[in-house]
């Protein structure tokens, strides 16, 4: 099965309601952006990073029309973490495509949430930019960026409900 059906099995098959739509590569935002419907969803940015010592790895989605300050990002995880009593990730970087195939099955351009689906061991811990918490739907790739996932976000956290990772929301910017 392809990275796409793999996801469209996985939903399906936890009763999970979305719809897709299919559109030429968008292996960045920039690219992404010129085939997107004007659907109402917030389309999100997902990047894949690990901590400076490789054995921590966070996936962190928020608004596409956003940038991320990644040292003003280690100082709000570290500060997020340390509250309720877990380790600080400290210098935080961009994971290789190495690690993101080995994590998420996934590879640059492609990654999303979907990916999780791959992570059998629950490695990967999921930030959510609190900002989402107030979108009627979200979308996504498919694991493949070819494709475009509108999902509620009801239905989308049913989804992380049956995964076994560990996600929070937390305000990125």
């Amino acid at each position: 099965m392809t990275r796409e059906e793999i996801v469209f099995d996985y939903l399906n098959k936890h009763d999970i309601h979305y719809s897709c739509y299919h559109h030429p590569e968008g292996k960045t935002i920039e690219e992404a952006k010129r085939w997107w419907r004007d659907d109402g969803s917030v389309h999100c940015k997902n990047i894949f990073m690990r901590n400076h010592k490789g054995d921590k790895h966070y996936l962190i989605c928020f608004h596409c029309d956003y940038d991320l300050d990644i040292h003003e990002l280690e100082h709000r995880l570290k500060d997020y973490l340390t509250s309720i009593g877990k380790p600080a990730p400290g210098k935080l970087s961009f994971a290789s495509p190495e690690r993101m195939n080995k994590y998420l099955g996934l590879e640059p351009g492609s990654v999303s949430p979907f990916g999780l689906i791959n992570d059998t061991e629950h490695h990967v811990y999921l930030f959510l930019d609190e900002h989402l918490i107030n979108a009627e739907t979200l979308s996504f790739h498919p694991n493949d960026c070819t494709g475009t996932i509108v999902i509620s976000r009801e239905e989308f956290e049913r989804y992380l409900s049956t995964l076994n990772n560990e996600y929070e929301y937390l305000k990125l910017y």
